[in-house]
């Protein structure tokens, strides 16, 4: 089994960037959420900060939840997160929380000045925004969704104390759809690209208003589930109610982003509730602080998968496709390795005679390993729609291959692309083109012949790469 890494994703076509005015935005929750004299602020930030017993995080940090509530109910929660991030070097910090009093079809991006705290103005990434704003025209700046809204601002006086050197990129939900979620996690993909120094901050708070015992129960579950980054469960949860959280978009936009991002897990470092802190159990909110960690680390990528895990896939993927010729119905399987329960997109290719009888694949990874491999090679020998569905009798006479796929990775510098080695997915517009390492190896020689093979893939003139 040949295993491949770095997937590459170049983005072509750019639009001019919207230009607007400088301003700096007044708090509104300050003296309310949070206290408005500084003195007052830092001791109590810096106290929840410093309380927070959190072990040092070796991994990187791709996102986190934090609650935004009043600082005396959700503080000391928040900073739990806040002291697993503290000084790391990022250099952008995205936040996004729900739109709690203007609704909107949409999602809103501030992009202009600073906010402003107590504590003293946090400078916009105009540049981030801007990018963000013209990657889909549901991405848009809609000033009257942040007039009121808290669920951003109450971050900020921590972000100030736990970080240096940042800029902030706010971001609201208006409609909290699945459609919307998901092109602004890809739109989020798309401009962070193999950038290390970006944090994605989902702000939510949990269950509202139900007794101890039932907002108890119900977090659980909605901790559970969030735990397992896997959106479309997760979205169908909140569409039936089993989960609850105002920031239930904000979350799954997170799950969506951090996946395609190289997201391991995600680590729930504190739960507690408002009865917790004032006594009162018969209604109260649930809170939550967690980070979402990088699964694979830069340099670790040659050690992905030992000889044992390989003849292991590929025995999944011969069985599965026996399986299904016989059955009509995919396997049971359960895998415990922890490689190959790790969320990974994966190819799987099969030949007879050396000869292409099949290819299908995930880039995403969307799915446990085991379980790509599985779908992935039933679909392979059943719906390429270039060959006809293999039959039982063939079995013997095919052999298959597994390309495990890193997770995508924006470049601006063809001199990073290794041909032979790493994939690579082009996208303009409505048209894309992908070619896995293998047959880049087999049709190209060198780095610009592997794009324009992968342009013509693409439905695009073979120079359509260099035009940007």
């Amino acid at each position: 089994m040949k295993l491949f890494f770095p997937f590459f994703i170049l983005i072509l076509n750019f639009i001019p960037l919207s230009l607007f005015s400088e301003e700096i935005k007044k708090p509104i929750a300050s003296g309310t959420f949070y206290p408005a004299s500084r003195e007052e602020l830092v001791k109590m930030v810096d106290k929840f900060i410093e309380e927070a017993d959190v072990k040092s995080e070796k991994k990187d940090i791709i996102g986190a939840v934090v609650p935004h509530a009043g600082y005396i109910y959700s503080g000391r929660i928040a900073g739990y997160t806040y002291r697993a991030i503290k000084d790391k070097t990022f250099r952008v910090v995205v936040l996004i929380g729900p739109s709690h009093f203007e609704f909107f079809d949409g999602i809103s991006v501030y992009n202009i000045g600073a906010f402003q705290t107590p504590l003293g103005n946090v400078e916009i990434d105009t540049e981030f925004a801007n990018k963000l704003i013209k990657e889909n025209p549901k991405v848009s700046f809609y000033p009257r969704a942040f007039r009121q809204e808290h669920s951003l601002e109450v971050q900020f006086p921590f972000l100030q104390r736990a970080l240096k050197d940042f800029k902030i990129v706010p971001i609201l939900i208006g409609n909290s759809s699945f459609e919307n979620c998901k092109i602004l996690a890809e739109s989020l993909v798309s401009v962070i690209g193999n950038r290390k120094d970006v944090l994605i901050i989902a702000s939510t708070d949990l269950s509202h208003y139900h007794n101890y015992e039932d907002a108890v129960r119900i977090d659980t579950l909605t901790l559970s589930e969030i735990s397992k980054l896997d959106p479309k469960n997760f979205f169908e949860d909140l569409s039936t109610e089993n989960v609850e959280l105002c920031g239930g978009g904000a979350v799954l936009t997170l799950m969506i982003a951090s996946r395609t991002l190289g997201a391991g897990d995600l680590k729930i470092l504190k739960y507690a509730n408002s009865g917790d802190v004032t006594g009162d159990r018969l209604k109260v909110v649930g809170y939550a602080s967690g980070i979402i960690t990088r699964g694979i680390q830069k340099g670790d990528e040659q050690e992905m998968l030992n000889e044992s895990q390989k003849s292991r896939l590929l025995y999944i993927a011969r069985y599965s496709i026996e399986n299904y010729l016989k059955t009509d119905s995919k396997p049971q399987l359960l895998e415990t390795d922890p490689k190959l329960v790790e969320n990974k997109g994966a190819f799987v290719t099969i030949t007879k005679h050396n000869q292409l009888r099949g290819c299908i694949g995930s880039i995403y990874p969307t799915l446990p390993l085991y379980r790509t491999i599985s779908d992935m090679a039933i679909e392979a020998a059943t719906n390429d729609p270039r060959f006809p569905p293999l039959i039982l009798e063939e079995l013997d006479e095919i052999d298959l291959e597994i390309s495990v796929l890193s997770p995508l990775e924006k470049i601006d510098d063809i001199s990073k692309i290794k041909v032979g080695t790493h994939g690579l997915l082009i996208r303009k517009g409505f048209y894309s083109g992908l070619l896995l390492p293998q047959v880049a190896a087999e049709y190209s020689s060198t780095r610009e012949e592997f794009l324009e093979h992968t342009c013509y893939k693409a439905g695009l003139n073979k120079d359509a790469w260099k035009k940007g």
